[in-house]
């Protein structure tokens, strides 16, 4: 099993989005990349702590490539606005990858060129080594399914025909 680590938004709909992907064995919403031990989501809407919301999703490479993961992640936010997505704006929604070795940032690289044309701006994604992940909240864990259906991206079965 692999770890990979995305920034898009929401929390809640890219947790539920990444537990949709076959392979994916596991999604939770957590915060990264900011300066506090344990942030609390109080302490991350400030924007004092710096951290993102993101997803971290464990996943078996034999049924689904990082690459794939990726490639989705690009898919499922806008990632050429800088620190939002939809009406959510703050450092906390900024798009990011945070990556597990040198080969997930190759992997994430390549992925980004490949994404570039789709967009008529410029991709602000950054792509940055895996800081240490605090697990978000009980409440904000499977969010989607707790609130049933209420969520700020699309399904996953909308973006694999894509």
């Amino acid at each position: 099993m692999e770890k990979a680590t995305f920034g898009a938004g929401c929390f809640w709909g890219v947790e539920h989005f990444f537990a949709e992907v076959p392979g994916v064995i596991d999604a939770v919403s957590g915060y990264a990349g900011g300066q506090a031990d344990n942030p609390s989501y109080r302490q991350v809407c400030t924007g004092a702590t710096n951290h993102a919301e993101v997803v971290e999703a464990t996943f078996d490479p034999a049924k689904v490539s990082y690459a794939t993961l990726v490639d989705l992640f690009f898919k499922m936010h806008d990632p050429t606005t800088l620190n939002r997505q939809g009406p959510d704006v703050g450092t906390q929604y900024r798009s990011v990858i945070f990556t597990h070795s040198p080969e997930q940032e190759r992997v994430a690289r390549e992925e980004l060129e490949k994404a570039r044309p789709r967009f008529s701006k410029p991709i602000v994604t950054t792509i940055e080594p895996a800081p240490t992940f605090w697990k978000a909240e009980d409440y904000h864990q499977d969010y989607f399914e707790k609130n049933h259906g209420h969520s700020c991206h699309v399904t996953y079965k909308e973006l694999a025909n894509s």
